[in-house]
């Protein structure tokens, strides 16, 4: 078995293709499996980490908002693109895989498109509610097209095939026990257990908001809340300096303020309440813990598919949504209240959310891949 993984741009493109390989090398041990991806992008970090071999392919995507340094940028776009094509065939063609699989961001189109004019067999997985451009043109010509939801269909070409097979999660977050992981954290039965996070970077409206918001935790009384904060690394010192203007030490009982959260299983385990953005894999893994949420989504992404993310579990009354345009201080608080004074809300919210989850996304998945590589043989 060989298998060609393209992905890359964010790390919502990049696990889930890891999660996959992950999944497939621990029933096929001999299996080849080679990721290709930007050399300047997250994969060429995230892919070696994880154990696979990494083959760069410069690919850039476009800039869409007017400027002279976009213009710049898109020029250069162009020329990589125009390169891309050469590239992906040598790559493909070195190689030489049973099935190519794309997961999204640009570095996906090229080599998918470039293996399908080559006869080789190819799959593209969307993990959000609202495809973006790559998986709308790959959806014309991959020999499968696998999504998320089943919202996605809304907006892809008509008279294909989807098949619905959600996000690859990680094992670690539907086994978690709450007890266990809360014992581990340190949280009492009595706390309320509050979990936020803006991405590994940091969102600089969501730290705002929350330094308020545990400044209003504190006021309610020492002990009633648990706070888990993760700052991103770009915002660590700032959040540090806004809880010191608020005249509460870092090292407060109930406070974990860390700059990454690299425990996840264990804090949503834990958790009764989570504020984060709505990227793909963060909405999967609160459906597979079944956590409530305050989601705010990112407007700062293409196509504001995040907004479309968090929709589909308001729609299920899964998570209540706040647009950052309307988040402050005051509106968060209020609505963390509304809920915590609810304990009803926050369990059917959950329970709402679990029921949205997709626990065998990898093994189906996987048989779709399967399925390719018999019609190959068959071939």
């Amino acid at each position: 078995m060989k298998l060609l993984f393209a992905c890359g741009g964010t790390a919502g493109h990049i696990n889930p293709a890891i999660a996959m390989a992950n999944y497939i090398k621990a029933r096929h041990p001999q299996a080849e499996i080679l990721f290709a991806g930007n050399p300047k992008g997250m994969e060429a970090r995230l892919v070696p980490k994880a154990g696979y071999t990494f083959a760069p392919i410069e690919i850039m995507g476009f800039q869409r908002k007017p400027s002279w340094f976009n213009f710049k940028y898109n020029i250069r776009a162009v020329g990589c693109l125009a390169l891309s094509w050469g590239r992906s065939k040598r790559l493909i063609q070195g190689f030489d895989p049973d099935v190519i699989v794309g997961t999204g961001g640009y570095v996906s189109g090229p080599i998918l498109r470039e293996g399908a004019k080559l006869g080789y067999k190819t799959i593209t997985h969307e993990s959000n509610a609202f495809p973006g451009v790559t998986t709308k043109l790959l959806a014309r010509t991959a020999d499968k097209v696998l999504i998320s939801v089943e919202e996605a269909k809304r907006y892809l070409p008509h008279g294909r095939e989807y098949v619905v097979t959600g996000n690859p999660v990680r094992e670690e977050i539907f086994f978690a026990n709450r007890e266990k992981a809360r014992e581990k954290l340190g949280i009492s039965k009595e706390q309320v257990c509050i979990v936020s996070f803006g991405g590994s970077l940091g969102a600089r409206r969501i730290n705002d908001a929350v330094v308020g918001l545990i400044a209003w935790e504190r006021r309610q009384g020492e002990g009633r809340f648990y706070h888990i904060h993760a700052t991103g690394s770009y915002e660590k010192e700032r959040f540090r300096e806004a809880l010191k203007q608020e005249g509460i030490p870092l090292e407060s009982l109930g406070l974990d303020i860390r700059e990454y959260i690299n425990d996840m299983p264990d804090c949503l385990a834990a958790a009764d309440l989570v504020i984060a953005r709505s990227g793909a894999m963060t909405l999967s893994e609160l459906e597979a813990s079944g956590t409530a949420s305050i989601l705010i989504p990112s407007p700062n992404v293409a196509e504001n598919h995040q907004y479309h993310n968090a929709m589909v579990l308001a729609e299920h009354e899964a998570a209540v949504v706040i647009e950052e345009k309307d988040l402050t201080r005051q509106l968060l608080e209020k609505t963390v209240e509304g809920l915590c004074a609810h304990p009803d809300t926050l369990k059917r919210l959950g329970k709402n959310a679990q029921a949205m989850a997709i626990t065998d996304a990898n093994q189906r998945i996987y048989e779709q891949i399967l399925s390719l590589m018999e019609q190959k043989k068959i071939s």
